[in-house]
């Protein structure tokens, strides 16, 4: 009896909760939200076109993306500080590269492994940052190119690109008297 009570909680915890949507964010959260994002991705992008032109060192990659998200628009979030953003990326780049140098033979296995090391990384040092295990995975899976440039991958975009992002997020962040960032830097 215990174990059918046991397996109908499992099953009942997939219901979710009754709390409803998230709360919309006002209009001046939503602008300067976008602000940010755009800038911050754009200032990768030029950054990228004009730093490193006619490189393989590229500044901008996916994970980016949602790092945008997180420290443009969830501002105050612990995954969005600037710990969370530098060290969630060049942890994760790190273990992408060293899994992708040691597990390429096997190329089924290496994803996995880069994505769950750099997790357990980011955990352990206190820099969880969801984007994070797309910059591992990127490393794995990424084109030859992204293969090619070995530890070069930590520095540029994994290193280059999340200080961009800093940078904008500190100058935009804080021109609203609504907003304040960062909330702890280390």
């Amino acid at each position: 009896m215990r174990l059918e009570s046991s397996w109908r909680d499992y099953w009942r915890k997939m219901r979710g909760t009754t709390r409803g949507s998230p709360p919309r964010v006002s209009n001046e959260e939503m602008f300067w939200s976008w602000i940010g994002a755009f800038l911050g991705i754009t200032a990768l992008a030029a950054a990228g076109q004009f730093l490193v032109a006619g490189s393989d060192l590229l500044l901008l990659i996916g994970s980016f993306g949602a790092s945008a998200v997180l420290v443009y628009g969830a501002v105050r979030s612990p995954l969005a500080q600037p710990r969370n953003l530098l060290g969630g990326h060049i942890l994760s780049a790190l273990t992408g590269v060293v899994c992708w140098k040691l597990f390429q033979h096997v190329p089924w296995l290496v994803p996995g492994l880069a994505v769950a090391t750099a997790l357990a990384l980011m955990h352990a040092t206190r820099t969880l940052h969801p984007p994070g295990g797309a910059t591992a995975l990127i490393a794995v899976i990424g084109s030859p190119e992204i293969h090619n440039l070995g530890f070069w991958y930590v520095l540029a975009p994994a290193t280059l690109g999340p200080l961009i992002l800093l940078v904008v997020a500190l100058l935009i962040n804080n021109l609203p008297r609504s907003r304040r960032y960062p909330e702890i830097w280390f």
